[in-house]
């Protein structure tokens, strides 16, 4: 009942203020504001009735000196004179603010800027209209002008005068349309499209033949369309349109609605005030009887059971952890209180056991979880770490402990900078790192770690590797923008081929200087040449075929492979390391095949690439294919004594990105993509030293795995 009642307090406040004030607006004669009235004014009777009663029975327990009477009365008082003080502060408050705000809102000053907004808006408008028109009309009477010139003149004419203007148009219009009076198009600009176009209606045909000209003002696509009939053509119409700044518009329409409120609240001032004092009124009496009643019955609540529980409380700050105190009945927590303690003492000394257990299973969670975990006291070093956050930042435990974060792991200072710096609870960020030579992305989120009263006891920092993840979002990505470019640059690239050979032989005999001609139109044929192989190479990349498997020899894929860049490269000298048996496994021999080839032309070009930066005689150019069978899977590895990787490897995998400047940067991801569509895998790693200098090149790992037959084949173990 006491919920109910206090629940009800602002409901009728909010009930009357809506009927009375709100957008219903009733009037004073509704029946139904005098319905809610009269519930208002038997609301404050009835709770006033029940606070004068339980109001007497306090000062009754009190003069009998009842248990628990002095803290009952102490609590009342407070409550009160915590509704009451903040009703008179916000009452002094809102007619303060009410009046201020009055004189604020109807000075002088906000007429004449919402009267100059409205008149700027209005010019705006206008002069928009106008200079449209203008421009129409000039253009109208250029075409009537041809017209009366060329009596038979036809659209296609008119195509072509539109066209001679077509600068001067680009000026002041942005679309110009020809059409007859069912809104056909017969004629546009060089810069008017059908799908920008918006017919006419038939009121537009109307208006345009009474007046001369009509103004279309199309605010959602922000632009003024003007429709002029043409007086020397037949069933023609001129249709032109001017881009507008659409917010301005917007501003004008509501600068008006703006106006006509001031207006009506100005004339309403006075009975604004008087509606303001009568309500506030109204709900502080009501507010302050509710809220004077659930202090009431919030301290009966409390005052109850506070005394028994000072005395057991003292009995166990003495060690008595059997004490028990009486439980009342009711399921709120301050009914539960007793209950509640009698958990307490009962199970106190067995919650510290769970704690210690859960402490050891907390340990344990954090050392099996895949995802780094560190922690860091209050200055920002290192408390400890788990074993997955050790294996991916490569740290030792020992090494890192009571070390700077920034120091430890130096990528992380940025973030643990901001997060300190802009005082947040989280932040979160991905994180390249580079450990043994390998790129990571590493998902990083740092939070507080706050002690129990609130303080700071250090931070907490997780991470996940997402390499895989973020390297799987742009190959997808790039597979796409690879199948929009092979299908849209292709497509125009043999009629401009053709177009540029034809113009070779028609006009070669004609012009004066035909060896410039033949020049510029073999330009324009290598060119598309180029963009052809580019654009095949993006058609490979995004249309991988399946590979069609048969049983093969990797041993022979791979002599293959190099006999042919032998040729290729015949300054390089390449090694081969193969085991004396063939190696049998099921897969395409072609994509295979491309896949190696690719790869030891890679190697060649890494060798090339750093005798130009040093010199032809830095290095001898060697590359050295090895391959290894394991237990279900073959090894191949490619070495070179050339450049080297960059230190951002990963990327080498993505579409586009090459160290070369003659590179597609393609030749990668398509040899990853076939080794995956093989089951494989492809890595890049830094080769082992050649030579006593120390210089690494790079190294691609290729592992396939070998079929059920090609195990039994091969005579390896499974």
């Amino acid at each position: 009942m006491t919920v109910g009642l206090v629940v009800l307090g602002p409901v009728l406040t909010f009930l009357t203020f809506f009927i009375l004030g709100g957008p219903l607006d009733r009037g004073s004669a509704s029946p139904l504001l005098r319905l809610i009235l009269l519930a208002d004014l038997v609301y404050v009777i009835m709770i006033a009735g029940l606070v004068i009663r339980r109001v007497t029975s306090m000062i009754v327990a009190r003069r009998n000196k009842s248990a628990g009477s002095r803290l009952h009365l102490r609590l009342t008082g407070v409550f009160v004179a915590l509704a009451l003080i903040p009703t008179v502060l916000v009452a002094v408050f809102a007619v303060l603010s009410i009046n201020l705000g009055f004189e604020g809102w109807f000075s002088e000053r906000v007429q004449n800027v919402l009267g100059t907004s409205l008149t700027t808006a209005q010019a705006y408008d206008g002069q928009e209209r106008s200079e449209l028109l203008r421009d129409g009309n000039a253009l109208a009477g250029y075409l009537n002008t041809e017209r009366q010139v060329n009596f038979f003149m036809d659209d296609g004419d008119v195509r072509q005068a539109i066209a001679a203007v077509q600068n001067q148009l680009d000026r002041g219009l942005t679309e110009v349309f020809f059409i007859d009076g069912a809104g056909e198009i017969k004629a546009r600009g060089g810069r008017s499209y059908d799908f920008n176009y918006e017919r006419p209606t038939p009121e537009d045909f109307a208006a345009a033949d009474a007046t001369g000209n009509r103004v279309i003002e199309d605010g959602g696509n922000n632009e003024f369309r003007a429709l002029i009939a043409m007086d020397s053509f037949q069933d023609r119409y001129l249709y032109v349109t001017r881009a507008v700044d659409g917010q301005i518009l917007s501003l004008l329409d509501d600068t008006e609605a703006t106006v006509a409120l001031y207006e009506q609240l100005e004339r309403d001032r006075g009975q604004l005030l008087f509606q303001f004092g009568f309500l506030y009124l109204g709900f502080a009496v009501i507010l302050i009887l509710a809220a004077t009643w659930l202090g009431l019955q919030f301290a009966e609540r409390l005052s109850r059971p506070v005394g028994r529980l000072v005395t057991a409380s003292q009995r166990v700050g003495a060690g008595d952890l059997d004490v028990r105190v009486i439980e009342d009945d009711g399921d709120d927590e301050i009914s539960q209180l007793g209950h509640y303690f009698n958990q307490m003492t009962s199970r106190l000394k067995g919650q510290r056991d769970d704690l210690m257990d859960s402490n050891r299973l907390f340990d344990s969670v954090l050392s099996s979880v895949t995802s780094g975990v560190v922690g860091l006291d209050a200055d920002g070093r290192v408390a400890f770490l788990n074993p997955s956050a050790m294996r991916l930042l490569g740290v030792v435990q020992g090494e890192a402990a009571a070390t700077a974060l920034s120091v430890a792991v130096p990528e992380f200072g940025p973030l643990f900078d901001r997060l300190r710096r802009e005082n947040r609870a989280v932040v979160q960020e991905q994180i390249n790192l580079v450990r043994d030579g390998s790129q990571e992305s590493l998902l990083v989120r740092m939070a507080l770690r706050n002690g129990p009263e609130g303080s700071l006891d250090g931070y907490v920092v997780a991470f996940d590797d997402v390499t895989d993840l973020v390297s799987a979002q742009r190959m997808a990505a790039w597979g796409d923008v690879a199948r929009r470019i092979a299908h849209e640059i292709k497509n125009p690239l043999t009629p401009i081929q053709l177009s540029a050979e034809r113009i070779k032989r028609k006009f070669s005999a004609e012009v004066s200087d035909s060896v410039k001609l033949d020049q510029m139109t073999d330009v324009i044929v290598r060119q598309t040449n180029d963009l052809r192989r580019i654009v095949d190479e993006f058609s490979k990349f995004a249309r991988m075929p399946e590979p069609e498997l048969a049983h093969s020899d990797l041993s022979r894929l791979i002599r293959d492979a190099v006999t042919l860049q032998e040729a290729g490269q015949p300054d390089v000298v390449i090694r081969l390391d193969l085991p004396s048996e063939p190696v049998l496994t099921d897969l395409d021999d072609t994509m295979i095949g491309q896949a190696l080839n690719n790869l030891i032309k890679n190697a060649g070009e890494a060798i090339e690439t750093l005798q130009d930066r040093d010199g032809a005689d830095s290095v001898a150019p060697e590359i050295r294919l090895a391959l290894t069978v394991a237990p279900l899977q073959a090894r191949i590895t490619i070495s070179d004594n050339g450049i080297g990787l960059p230190e951002d490897r990963a990327r080498l995998f993505e579409p586009y990105v090459t160290t070369r400047d003659k590179g597609t940067g393609l030749g990668l991801p398509i040899v990853r993509k076939i080794i995956e569509e093989h089951g494989g895998t492809l890595s890049l790693t830094d080769a082992v030293p050649f030579d006593d200098t120390g210089r690494r090149g790079a190294c691609a790992v290729i592992l396939l795995p070998l079929s059920p037959a090609g195990v039994a084949a091969n005579k390896i173990p499974a």
